[in-house]
């Protein structure tokens, strides 16, 4: 659903709301996060460095482009924002195959962080405001997702 105040002339809220996928009546951030694990499998096929930077550069504007929309809406992170899940999936598929296997094991533990906000993303969630603080506990998700994503590949290699 379109919240009030969505500009749907501002490609920021676009990028904010992940393309649409935010608009969904239940589990936005789970669409956001489905979403963005698809658009995994065009960015896999670049070296890794370039996917690097621009998981960062994603991370960066998100900061402005969450924050942005955020305030425009007269929301802190309101629900339908998932540019942060986008940038938090991209953050725990680093390095992944793109095969079903691996990105879906990798959506499946980023949701769970997500979701449950153990330390140290709850801290993150609860200390950290803005721009920043909407895409901070996302990244801090990924990271550890990731982390334990690799270390489950190098368990079962």
């Amino acid at each position: 659903m379109i919240p009030p105040g969505f500009d749907k002339s501002s490609p920021v809220h676009w990028l904010a709301f992940g393309f649409g996928s935010g608009f969904a009546p239940k589990a936005p951030g789970t669409l956001g996060s489905a979403a963005a694990t698809l658009l995994y499998l065009p960015l896999a096929e670049l070296p890794l460095a370039i996917y690097g930077v621009l998981v960062v550069l994603g991370f960066v504007a998100g900061v402005w482009i969450c924050g942005s929309t955020s305030r425009q809406l007269g929301v802190h992170d309101h629900g339908g924002i998932v540019w942060d899940e986008f940038v938090g999936v991209w953050i725990t598929l680093t390095g992944v195959p793109p095969n079903l296997s691996g990105m879906l094991f990798g959506f499946l533990l980023f949701r769970l962080l997500d979701i449950v906000k153990p330390w140290p993303i709850k801290c993150a969630d609860k200390k950290v405001h803005g721009g920043f603080g909407i895409m901070l506990d996302d990244a801090i998700a990924g990271i550890l997702a990731s982390a334990c994503l690799q270390a489950g590949f190098l368990l079962i290699a």
